[in-house]
């Protein structure tokens, strides 16, 4: 079973910058497709990158593509979300989850973390 810490989230001014982390554990690391996920107050989840298990390959929801960036480091069993230019609109629990392929239905992610707060406000 994967286990999925996420840390990293905080309070950030618009424009700034914040790097996510997504610590694995439980099972093999390298057999997941990562996707980091957030929900907003009042709206449903929606996906916003996802970090393939065969290449290395990234997706990014239109939102947040040329301003965040995924990475992973399967030696550390951790995945990375660079997240810069933030924006008011990026306010939202971030969570990471795991599943086979990146093009899984949220559905199909069966390891979820508990989720880490991001805050852009001035």
């Amino acid at each position: 079973q994967l286990q999925l810490v996420e840390s990293g989230g905080g309070l950030v001014q618009p424009g700034g910058s914040l790097r996510l982390s997504c610590a694995a554990s439980g099972f093999t690391f390298h057999y997941y497709s990562i996707g980091w996920f957030r929900q907003a107050p009042g709206k449903e989840r929606e996906g916003v990158s996802c970090i393939s298990r065969s290449d290395g390959s990234t997706s990014y929801a239109d939102s947040v593509k040329g301003r965040f960036t995924m990475s992973r480091d399967n030696a550390k069993n951790t995945v990375y979300l660079q997240m810069n230019s933030l924006k008011p609109e990026d306010t939202a629990v971030y969570y990471c989850a795991g599943a086979p392929r990146c093009t899984a239905p949220m559905a199909g992610y069966s390891y979820w973390g508990q989720g880490t707060q991001v805050t852009v406000s001035s």
